[in-house]
């Protein structure tokens, strides 16, 4: 039987990566920003807030990185089905857990964009695609919404004149 506290060192270890990453991050930032913290405007905060979004988004759900989140399970060959299952323990289930939790993984990606944004100009156009990606993601969204309620208000309207 596995104990949960096997999994919990390796959160642990990777809670202590995140911070020291961190750590040296606001390091370089000191000397090497070309923007401090302190300067972002408004319009930075959004930009930065809907890329982090994207990049959460493509990575936890996406079909185009699933051969990325793929790596770290394992594959277990039925007759002719292969299956994938959650590691029961190691660093790659803290990795699977970290990809398919949104608001762990949203740490590690705004904190990426965000000093990658603040370290250097080459950022600002990936930074700015990203969030015009997340816009459109959210329009298309309410599109579908939309267009869904209007087709069961259609149907709706046409099972109660049949009545």
């Amino acid at each position: 039987m596995i104990r949960i506290t096997d999994q919990y060192f390796w959160n642990f270890v990777f809670s202590v990566f995140f911070l020291v990453l961190v750590g040296m991050g606001l390091l370089i930032l000191d000397t090497e920003a070309r923007l401090a913290p302190a300067d972002l405007t408004w319009l930075d905060v959004v930009l930065i807030t809907l890329a982090s979004q994207r990049l959460v988004r493509l990575f936890v759900y996406d079909h185009v990185t699933k051969w990325f989140r793929e790596q770290f399970y394992d594959a277990k060959v039925l007759k002719t089905k292969v299956t994938l299952h959650k590691p029961e323990r190691g660093p790659r289930r803290t990795i699977v857990t970290l990809l398919s939790c949104p608001w762990c993984f949203g740490m590690w990606a705004t904190a990426s964009v965000a000093f990658f944004y603040l370290l250097t100009p080459y950022a600002y156009f990936p930074v700015l695609l990203l969030a015009v990606s997340s816009l459109a993601s959210m329009v298309q969204i309410g599109a579908n919404l939309l267009g869904h309620k209007a087709e069961y208000a259609k149907y709706e309207s046409e099972s109660v004149t049949k009545k």
